[in-house]
Protein backbone atom coordinates (compact mmCIF):
# COMPACT_ATOMS: atom_id res chain seq x y z
CA UNK A 1 0.00 0.00 0.00
CA UNK A 2 2.78 2.48 0.83
CA UNK A 3 4.22 2.43 -2.67
CA UNK A 4 0.80 3.15 -4.16
CA UNK A 5 0.21 6.03 -1.73
CA UNK A 6 3.65 7.50 -2.44
CA UNK A 7 3.08 7.29 -6.19
CA UNK A 8 -0.26 9.09 -5.92
CA UNK A 9 1.26 11.73 -3.63
CA UNK A 10 3.99 12.37 -6.19
CA UNK A 11 1.30 12.68 -8.84
CA UNK A 12 -0.52 15.29 -6.74
CA UNK A 13 2.59 17.22 -5.69
CA UNK A 14 2.12 16.58 -1.96
CA UNK A 15 3.85 14.51 0.72
CA UNK A 16 1.83 11.61 2.15
CA UNK A 17 2.73 8.22 3.57
CA UNK A 18 -0.71 6.86 4.50
CA UNK A 19 -4.20 6.91 2.96
CA UNK A 20 -5.31 9.27 5.77
CA UNK A 21 -2.56 11.78 4.91
CA UNK A 22 -3.50 11.51 1.25
CA UNK A 23 -7.14 12.16 2.10
CA UNK A 24 -6.17 15.23 4.09
CA UNK A 25 -4.18 16.61 1.15
CA UNK A 26 -7.05 15.98 -1.26
CA UNK A 27 -9.68 17.52 1.02
CA UNK A 28 -7.65 20.73 1.32
CA UNK A 29 -7.81 21.27 -2.45
CA UNK A 30 -10.51 21.66 -5.05
CA UNK A 31 -12.56 18.62 -6.19
CA UNK A 32 -10.76 16.78 -8.95
CA UNK A 33 -10.46 13.53 -10.88
CA UNK A 34 -7.72 11.22 -9.65
CA UNK A 35 -6.38 8.36 -11.78
CA UNK A 36 -4.94 5.34 -9.99
CA UNK A 37 -3.20 2.24 -11.25
CA UNK A 38 0.22 2.90 -12.72
CA UNK A 39 1.94 -0.08 -14.34
CA UNK A 40 3.79 -2.17 -11.78
CA UNK A 41 1.52 -1.35 -8.84
CA UNK A 42 -0.17 -4.05 -6.81
CA UNK A 43 -3.82 -4.32 -8.02
CA UNK A 44 -5.22 -5.07 -4.56
CA UNK A 45 -3.51 -2.01 -3.07
CA UNK A 46 -4.83 0.19 -5.89
CA UNK A 47 -8.40 -1.05 -5.41
CA UNK A 48 -8.20 -0.64 -1.62
CA UNK A 49 -6.85 2.92 -1.92
CA UNK A 50 -9.56 3.77 -4.45
CA UNK A 51 -12.21 2.50 -2.03
CA UNK A 52 -10.83 4.61 0.82
CA UNK A 53 -10.60 7.79 -1.24
CA UNK A 54 -14.11 7.37 -2.66
CA UNK A 55 -15.60 7.32 0.84
CA UNK A 56 -15.29 11.09 1.15
CA UNK A 57 -16.82 11.93 -2.22
CA UNK A 58 -14.49 14.92 -2.69
CA UNK A 59 -12.64 13.36 -5.62
CA UNK A 60 -13.65 11.24 -8.56
CA UNK A 61 -11.39 8.19 -8.59
CA UNK A 62 -10.73 6.35 -11.84
CA UNK A 63 -8.78 3.08 -11.79
CA UNK A 64 -6.87 2.46 -15.01
CA UNK A 65 -7.07 -0.95 -16.64
CA UNK A 66 -3.31 -1.31 -16.20
CA UNK A 67 -3.93 -1.88 -12.50
CA UNK A 68 -5.73 -5.16 -13.20
CA UNK A 69 -2.73 -6.66 -14.96
CA UNK A 70 -0.64 -6.54 -11.80
CA UNK A 71 3.08 -6.03 -11.46
CA UNK A 72 5.46 -7.89 -13.79
CA UNK A 73 7.36 -10.86 -12.39
CA UNK A 74 10.27 -9.66 -10.27
CA UNK A 75 13.49 -11.43 -9.47
CA UNK A 76 14.11 -11.83 -5.71
CA UNK A 77 16.38 -9.10 -4.30
CA UNK A 78 18.66 -9.34 -1.28
CA UNK A 79 17.05 -6.69 0.94
CA UNK A 80 20.26 -6.28 2.94
CA UNK A 81 22.35 -5.48 -0.17
CA UNK A 82 22.32 -1.70 -0.77
CA UNK A 83 23.57 -1.96 -4.36
CA UNK A 84 20.84 -4.46 -5.29
CA UNK A 85 18.17 -2.43 -3.51
CA UNK A 86 19.16 0.83 -5.23
CA UNK A 87 19.14 -0.79 -8.67
CA UNK A 88 15.88 -2.76 -8.33
CA UNK A 89 12.30 -1.72 -9.09
CA UNK A 90 11.40 0.61 -6.19
CA UNK A 91 7.75 -0.48 -5.98
CA UNK A 92 8.89 -4.07 -5.66
CA UNK A 93 11.40 -3.17 -2.95
CA UNK A 94 8.71 -1.27 -1.04
CA UNK A 95 6.36 -4.26 -1.16
CA UNK A 96 9.16 -6.56 -0.05
CA UNK A 97 10.04 -4.37 2.96
CA UNK A 98 6.36 -4.20 3.93
CA UNK A 99 6.20 -7.99 4.05
CA UNK A 100 9.65 -8.60 5.54
CA UNK A 101 9.98 -6.77 8.87
CA UNK A 102 13.62 -7.69 9.53
CA UNK A 103 15.89 -4.65 10.02
CA UNK A 104 18.39 -5.63 7.30
CA UNK A 105 21.05 -3.64 9.10
CA UNK A 106 18.95 -0.47 9.11
CA UNK A 107 18.28 -0.44 5.36
CA UNK A 108 14.57 -1.18 5.81
CA UNK A 109 14.13 1.78 8.21
CA UNK A 110 15.92 4.09 5.78
CA UNK A 111 13.81 2.92 2.84
CA UNK A 112 10.49 3.36 4.60
CA UNK A 113 11.60 6.78 5.91
CA UNK A 114 12.70 8.13 2.51
CA UNK A 115 10.32 6.08 0.39
CA UNK A 116 8.38 8.79 -1.43
CA UNK A 117 11.63 10.16 -2.86
CA UNK A 118 12.91 6.68 -3.73
CA UNK A 119 10.06 5.55 -5.97
CA UNK A 120 10.66 8.37 -8.47
CA UNK A 121 12.60 7.64 -11.67
CA UNK A 122 16.23 8.34 -10.83
CA UNK A 123 19.75 7.00 -11.01
CA UNK A 124 20.85 4.45 -8.39
CA UNK A 125 23.32 7.08 -7.09
CA UNK A 126 20.48 9.50 -6.25
CA UNK A 127 18.56 6.69 -4.57
CA UNK A 128 21.65 5.76 -2.56
CA UNK A 129 22.01 9.40 -1.48
CA UNK A 130 18.44 9.52 -0.12
CA UNK A 131 18.96 6.22 1.70
CA UNK A 132 22.23 7.44 3.18
CA UNK A 133 20.53 10.59 4.51
CA UNK A 134 17.75 8.48 6.05
CA UNK A 135 19.92 5.80 7.69
CA UNK A 136 19.36 5.50 11.45
CA UNK A 137 22.37 6.02 13.70
CA UNK A 138 22.23 2.35 14.72
CA UNK A 139 22.62 1.16 11.12
CA UNK A 140 25.45 -1.28 10.48
CA UNK A 141 28.62 0.61 9.58
CA UNK A 142 29.21 -1.28 6.34
CA UNK A 143 25.88 0.04 5.01
CA UNK A 144 26.93 3.65 5.49
CA UNK A 145 30.22 3.00 3.71
CA UNK A 146 28.54 1.11 0.86
CA UNK A 147 25.87 3.77 0.33
CA UNK A 148 28.52 6.52 0.39
CA UNK A 149 30.34 4.73 -2.44
CA UNK A 150 27.11 4.18 -4.38
CA UNK A 151 26.14 7.86 -4.02
CA UNK A 152 29.46 9.11 -5.37
CA UNK A 153 27.85 10.21 -8.64
CA UNK A 154 25.00 12.17 -7.02
CA UNK A 155 24.70 15.97 -6.92
CA UNK A 156 25.19 16.02 -3.14
CA UNK A 157 27.17 14.33 -0.43
CA UNK A 158 25.85 13.76 3.09
CA UNK A 159 27.83 15.62 5.77
CA UNK A 160 25.87 14.51 8.86
CA UNK A 161 22.42 13.39 9.94
CA UNK A 162 20.49 13.46 13.21
CA UNK A 163 17.37 11.34 13.64
CA UNK A 164 14.89 12.00 16.44
CA UNK A 165 15.05 8.30 17.27
CA UNK A 166 18.86 8.47 17.38
CA UNK A 167 18.99 10.73 20.43
CA UNK A 168 19.04 9.59 24.02
CA UNK A 169 15.58 9.71 25.60
CA UNK A 170 13.66 11.88 25.66
CA UNK A 171 14.23 12.67 21.96
CA UNK A 172 14.20 16.31 20.85
CA UNK A 173 10.86 17.58 19.62
CA UNK A 174 10.25 17.97 15.86
CA UNK A 175 11.98 20.96 14.29
CA UNK A 176 9.81 23.96 13.43
CA UNK A 177 12.44 26.44 12.21
CA UNK A 178 16.14 26.83 11.45
CA UNK A 179 18.43 29.82 11.17
CA UNK A 180 22.12 30.68 11.49
CA UNK A 181 23.38 33.16 14.08
CA UNK A 182 27.02 33.99 14.71
CA UNK A 183 27.99 31.31 12.20
CA UNK A 184 26.21 28.57 14.18
CA UNK A 185 23.06 26.64 13.36
CA UNK A 186 20.07 27.41 15.58
CA UNK A 187 17.22 24.90 15.85
CA UNK A 188 13.75 25.78 17.15
CA UNK A 189 11.36 23.06 18.26
CA UNK A 190 7.63 23.43 17.91
CA UNK A 191 7.25 24.64 21.50
CA UNK A 192 9.87 27.36 21.08
CA UNK A 193 12.75 25.55 22.76
CA UNK A 194 15.83 26.76 20.84
CA UNK A 195 19.17 24.95 20.82
CA UNK A 196 22.41 24.58 18.96
CA UNK A 197 23.14 21.25 17.29
CA UNK A 198 23.75 18.50 19.89
CA UNK A 199 23.09 20.90 22.77
CA UNK A 200 20.36 21.32 25.33
CA UNK A 201 17.63 23.95 24.72
CA UNK A 202 18.47 27.38 26.09
CA UNK A 203 15.11 29.17 25.81
CA UNK A 204 11.80 28.67 27.56
CA UNK A 205 8.83 27.21 25.64
CA UNK A 206 6.18 29.51 24.18
CA UNK A 207 2.44 29.45 24.85
CA UNK A 208 1.83 28.58 21.18
CA UNK A 209 3.54 26.50 18.49
CA UNK A 210 6.46 28.08 16.63
CA UNK A 211 6.20 28.63 12.88
CA UNK A 212 9.29 30.80 12.16
CA UNK A 213 12.50 32.05 13.76
CA UNK A 214 15.01 34.85 13.11
CA UNK A 215 18.01 36.28 14.95
CA UNK A 216 19.06 39.94 15.11
CA UNK A 217 22.61 41.26 15.18
CA UNK A 218 22.45 41.97 18.93
CA UNK A 219 21.64 38.34 19.72
CA UNK A 220 17.89 38.72 20.16
CA UNK A 221 15.88 35.69 19.03
CA UNK A 222 12.57 36.37 17.31
CA UNK A 223 9.95 33.61 17.26
CA UNK A 224 6.63 33.72 15.43
CA UNK A 225 3.85 31.51 16.78
CA UNK A 226 0.96 29.85 14.98
CA UNK A 227 -1.33 32.78 15.78
CA UNK A 228 1.04 35.19 14.08
CA UNK A 229 2.35 36.81 17.27
CA UNK A 230 5.99 37.77 17.79
CA UNK A 231 7.94 36.61 20.85
CA UNK A 232 11.46 37.78 21.72
CA UNK A 233 14.22 36.06 23.66
CA UNK A 234 17.20 38.24 24.56
CA UNK A 235 17.89 41.96 24.88
CA UNK A 236 15.30 43.22 22.38
CA UNK A 237 15.02 46.78 21.11
CA UNK A 238 12.43 49.49 20.73
CA UNK A 239 11.95 48.24 17.15
CA UNK A 240 11.33 44.61 18.09
CA UNK A 241 8.86 45.72 20.75
CA UNK A 242 7.05 47.87 18.16
CA UNK A 243 6.90 44.96 15.70
CA UNK A 244 5.55 42.67 18.44
CA UNK A 245 2.82 45.20 19.20
CA UNK A 246 1.96 45.50 15.49
CA UNK A 247 1.72 41.73 14.97
CA UNK A 248 -0.44 41.38 18.09
CA UNK A 249 -3.06 43.41 16.23
CA UNK A 250 -2.25 42.28 12.69
CA UNK A 251 -0.91 38.69 12.80
CA UNK A 252 2.08 37.75 10.69
CA UNK A 253 2.51 34.62 8.60
CA UNK A 254 6.29 34.67 8.08
CA UNK A 255 9.34 36.24 9.73
CA UNK A 256 12.93 37.28 8.97
CA UNK A 257 15.52 39.80 10.14
CA UNK A 258 18.59 41.45 8.65
CA UNK A 259 20.76 44.17 10.13
CA UNK A 260 18.44 46.64 11.85
CA UNK A 261 15.34 45.52 9.90
CA UNK A 262 12.63 43.06 10.95
CA UNK A 263 10.37 41.60 8.26
CA UNK A 264 6.94 40.04 8.44
CA UNK A 265 4.63 38.56 5.84
CA UNK A 266 0.85 38.47 5.90
CA UNK A 267 -2.02 36.38 4.60
CA UNK A 268 -2.83 38.67 1.64
CA UNK A 269 0.60 38.50 -0.02
CA UNK A 270 2.39 41.54 1.41
CA UNK A 271 5.83 41.81 2.99
CA UNK A 272 6.44 44.50 5.62
CA UNK A 273 9.97 45.75 6.40
CA UNK A 274 10.17 47.48 9.79
CA UNK A 275 13.31 49.59 10.23
CA UNK A 276 14.62 52.67 12.04
CA UNK A 277 13.58 54.85 9.09
CA UNK A 278 10.02 53.56 9.13
CA UNK A 279 7.98 50.96 7.25
CA UNK A 280 8.50 49.78 3.67
CA UNK A 281 6.07 47.39 2.02
CA UNK A 282 5.69 45.28 -1.11
CA UNK A 283 3.00 42.91 -2.35
CA UNK A 284 4.88 40.22 -4.32
CA UNK A 285 2.46 37.30 -3.84
CA UNK A 286 -1.07 36.28 -4.75
CA UNK A 287 -2.21 34.87 -1.42
CA UNK A 288 -0.44 34.04 1.82
CA UNK A 289 3.25 34.78 2.39
CA UNK A 290 4.52 31.44 3.71
CA UNK A 291 8.25 32.09 4.24
CA UNK A 292 10.78 34.93 4.48
CA UNK A 293 14.57 35.16 4.46
CA UNK A 294 17.01 38.06 4.30
CA UNK A 295 20.67 39.01 4.30
CA UNK A 296 22.31 42.38 3.72
CA UNK A 297 19.87 44.63 1.89
CA UNK A 298 18.01 41.76 0.17
CA UNK A 299 14.75 40.11 1.17
CA UNK A 300 13.44 36.83 -0.22
CA UNK A 301 9.79 35.85 0.16
CA UNK A 302 7.95 32.64 -0.62
CA UNK A 303 4.24 32.26 -1.07
CA UNK A 304 1.36 29.86 -1.30
CA UNK A 305 1.34 30.84 -4.98
CA UNK A 306 4.58 28.89 -5.46
CA UNK A 307 6.84 31.85 -6.20
CA UNK A 308 10.05 33.00 -4.52
CA UNK A 309 10.62 36.74 -4.94
CA UNK A 310 13.64 38.97 -4.35
CA UNK A 311 13.19 42.52 -3.06
CA UNK A 312 15.33 45.35 -1.69
CA UNK A 313 13.30 47.52 0.73
CA UNK A 314 15.79 50.36 0.24
CA UNK A 315 15.07 50.44 -3.51
CA UNK A 316 12.04 51.61 -5.46
CA UNK A 317 12.36 48.66 -7.84
CA UNK A 318 9.50 46.14 -7.60
CA UNK A 319 10.13 42.58 -6.37
CA UNK A 320 11.53 40.18 -8.97
CA UNK A 321 10.84 36.45 -9.25
CA UNK A 322 13.79 34.23 -8.32
CA UNK A 323 12.02 30.94 -9.04
CA UNK A 324 8.54 29.42 -9.09
CA UNK A 325 6.89 26.01 -9.09
CA UNK A 326 3.33 24.71 -9.03
CA UNK A 327 3.22 24.09 -5.27
CA UNK A 328 3.52 26.29 -2.18
CA UNK A 329 6.82 27.37 -0.68
CA UNK A 330 7.12 26.14 2.92
CA UNK A 331 10.53 27.42 4.08
CA UNK A 332 13.35 29.79 3.08
CA UNK A 333 16.78 30.79 4.30
CA UNK A 334 19.32 33.09 2.68
CA UNK A 335 22.91 33.88 3.62
CA UNK A 336 26.32 34.85 2.28
CA UNK A 337 28.60 31.80 2.05
CA UNK A 338 32.16 30.95 1.14
CA UNK A 339 30.87 30.29 -2.39
CA UNK A 340 28.80 33.47 -2.65
CA UNK A 341 25.20 34.33 -1.73
CA UNK A 342 22.82 31.37 -1.51
CA UNK A 343 19.09 30.88 -1.00
CA UNK A 344 17.61 27.62 0.27
CA UNK A 345 13.99 26.88 -0.65
CA UNK A 346 11.68 24.08 0.51
CA UNK A 347 8.45 23.25 -1.27
CA UNK A 348 5.26 21.49 -0.19
CA UNK A 349 5.98 18.45 -2.37
CA UNK A 350 9.13 17.60 -0.39
CA UNK A 351 11.72 19.21 -2.68
CA UNK A 352 14.54 21.32 -1.23
CA UNK A 353 16.72 23.43 -3.53
CA UNK A 354 19.81 25.60 -3.21
CA UNK A 355 19.84 28.67 -5.47
CA UNK A 356 22.70 31.06 -6.12
CA UNK A 357 21.24 34.38 -7.31
CA UNK A 358 22.76 35.38 -10.64
CA UNK A 359 23.91 31.83 -11.40
CA UNK A 360 22.15 29.05 -13.26
CA UNK A 361 23.45 26.27 -11.00
CA UNK A 362 20.50 25.04 -8.89
CA UNK A 363 20.89 21.90 -6.78
CA UNK A 364 17.79 20.01 -5.61
CA UNK A 365 17.35 17.23 -3.07
CA UNK A 366 14.36 15.18 -1.89
CA UNK A 367 14.74 13.51 1.51
CA UNK A 368 11.36 11.74 1.25
CA UNK A 369 9.36 13.19 4.18
CA UNK A 370 7.96 16.71 4.14
CA UNK A 371 10.62 19.39 4.64
CA UNK A 372 9.74 21.71 7.55
CA UNK A 373 12.74 24.07 7.59
CA UNK A 374 15.97 24.83 5.71
CA UNK A 375 19.19 26.71 6.40
CA UNK A 376 22.37 27.61 4.52
CA UNK A 377 25.57 27.40 6.57
CA UNK A 378 28.54 29.76 6.11
CA UNK A 379 30.49 26.97 4.37
CA UNK A 380 27.72 26.60 1.74
CA UNK A 381 26.12 23.46 3.12
CA UNK A 382 22.36 22.89 3.11
CA UNK A 383 20.62 21.79 6.30
CA UNK A 384 17.04 20.60 6.12
CA UNK A 385 14.64 19.39 8.78
CA UNK A 386 11.79 16.90 8.57
CA UNK A 387 9.63 15.60 11.40
CA UNK A 388 11.99 12.63 11.79
CA UNK A 389 15.47 13.95 11.06
CA UNK A 390 17.95 16.75 10.45
CA UNK A 391 20.19 16.31 7.40
CA UNK A 392 23.20 18.33 6.26
CA UNK A 393 24.29 17.92 2.63
CA UNK A 394 27.06 19.54 0.58
CA UNK A 395 26.98 20.16 -3.18
CA UNK A 396 29.20 17.61 -4.89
Amino acid sequence: MRGTVWAVANQLGVVAGTPAELQSALLSGAPRTLRLGQPGQDPSSVRELARILREFGHVRVVVDEAADSGPPPREPVDLADPAAVCAADPLGITEAYEKDTAAHGGLRTAWLRAGQALIRDQDPAERALALLAALPAAAESHLRAALTDLAAGADWSVVWTRGRDDAAPPPPEPVAALTVSGGRLLIAGRTGAVRHLDAEPHTAPLPGRVTAMAATDDGTLLLLDERGRLHTRGPGTRLTRAVAATLAAHPGTALAATGDTVLAGDRVGSVHAFGPAGLRQAAPHAGRVTALAAYGALVFSGGADGTVCRWAPSSDAPPATLTERACPVVALHAAPTARGPAVAVAWADGLAALHRPGQEDVRAFRPGPAVRAVAVTPDAQLVLATDEMLVCVRPA
